[in-house]
């Protein structure tokens, strides 16, 4: 009997913390779980693919945050790439993760976070995925998601992406007035001790780094977002580089519900790059979108992109997909215009409820004459210049 008693004692010696640590635990768990799968056509000569992939923000995270007082607060947040398909393994905290105190004068934080310069444009973004074979964001944006301009990290620097979830930044959030907020971030400069000693020699000034401010304006059905980010020094990533390469865009974004059932949004991007010393190329981008609350669980989607042709006088190119072709060949030769493109999205969702949907869709890629840099997200690359593609497929997702 003594020793039952006993056991029964240590037992309640070790729930009661547990317990009292539960009640006063601020830390959530949510997340959201996405599954694609579809069929794209690859260009001329090449196969179609299916292609199953976790695109959208398919991810599970931790928050939590911590009254200090005076309305201080600390708060935490770790989220996590999920990949149900069992194929792609990352670390903890691979997507918005950070560290940081609130209060009355705003929001400082430490990590990797979507920058300004995507949130803005997120204002207007209608209509259509961003990533996977259905995604939209490539050639508007040279894609949506992962970057790291220091060059440490599991993600690539990503020079032609404007919106980025980029790593290490520090980040400034003011209190929103009346609707209004103004957002301010930078990273790093830690690829100055990565770089090789050669390198630092050559080049002591090279700091890759990621400037980013916009403001937005929320307020019931009208959403607006202004931004402008700088890419210090992408270009100069090569031994005896002399010049620091920069890249700078500003965006406009908006979207106005309509009698709460219909969404409109447009974005406009205007991108320049530095190509080498003396040259460069401009590039604008915009999208159109709606989506349609039908009736009930019924809803339609649709978003148009457009790229313009290049201007300038660089005599290359920028890869990745959403890559920017050059206005001049590399003998310097005007390709004569067709260096743009376009896509459209139509899709179809049906919303199980408020926390589970599918969505069946239909996306086309169509490049100019000169232009071989735009593709359907996840399939081959290096499209010949000229080449249509297009994808269909459907997408479930489910929020917890």
């Amino acid at each position: 009997m003594q020793k039952k008693l006993l056991a029964v004692a240590v037992a309640g010696a070790l729930v009661a913390p547990a317990a009292a640590l539960a009640q006063t635990s601020t830390v959530q768990i949510y997340g959201q779980v996405t599954y694609e799968y579809g069929s794209a056509d690859q260009g001329s000569g090449r196969p179609s693919v299916d292609y199953a992939d976790t695109p959208g923000g398919s991810a599970i995270g931790f928050r939590g945050e911590e009254k200090l007082g005076g309305n201080l607060s600390a708060w935490f947040q770790c989220e996590t790439s999920a990949d149900i398909r069992g194929i792609d393994s990352v670390g903890l905290c691979s997507r918005n993760s950070a560290v940081g105190f609130k209060g009355a004068f705003g929001n400082v934080h430490f990590g990797k976070w979507d920058t300004p310069m995507k949130r803005a444009l997120n204002q207007g973004s209608v209509g259509a995925e961003e990533t996977g074979i259905l995604g939209m964001s490539f050639l508007a944006f040279g894609g949506s998601g992962g970057a790291d301009a220091t060059g440490t990290g599991s993600d690539a620097p990503n020079r032609q992406r404007w919106k980025r979830r980029e790593s290490s930044l520090a980040y400034y959030e003011s209190p929103v007035f009346n609707g209004f907020q103004v957002l301010a971030a930078f990273s790093p400069g830690n690829r100055a001790s990565d770089l090789p000693v050669s390198d630092l020699d050559a080049n002591p000034n090279h700091k890759p780094r990621v400037w980013s401010l916009a403001g937005t304006y929320v307020n019931g059905p009208l959403a607006i977002g202004l931004g402008y980010e700088k890419h210090s020094e992408f270009g100069a990533h090569q031994a005896g580089a002399t010049t620091d390469l920069d890249d700078d865009a500003w965006s406009l974004s908006a979207s106005y519900v309509f009698m709460g059932k219909v969404k409109v949004g447009f974005t406009y991007l205007d991108a320049n790059y530095e190509t080498g010393p003396g040259r460069d190329m401009d590039k604008q981008t915009w999208t159109i979108g709606v989506d349609w609350s039908i009736t009930g669980p019924h809803s339609v989607h649709a978003q148009y992109a457009y790229a313009d042709d290049t201007d300038g006088n660089s005599t290359v190119s920028i890869g990745g997909n959403g890559g920017i072709t050059s206005p001049l060949t590399a003998a310097g030769v005007s390709r004569g215009g067709g260096t743009g493109g376009d896509a459209f999205s139509l899709a179809y969702q049906y919303a199980f409820s408020k926390r589970t949907s599918i969505r069946f869709a239909y996306v086309k890629v169509n490049n100019d004459s000169n232009t071989a840099a735009y593709r359907l997200g996840n399939t081959a690359a290096h499209l010949r210049t000229g080449e249509n593609v297009d994808s269909f497929g459907f997408l479930i997702r489910h929020r917890f």
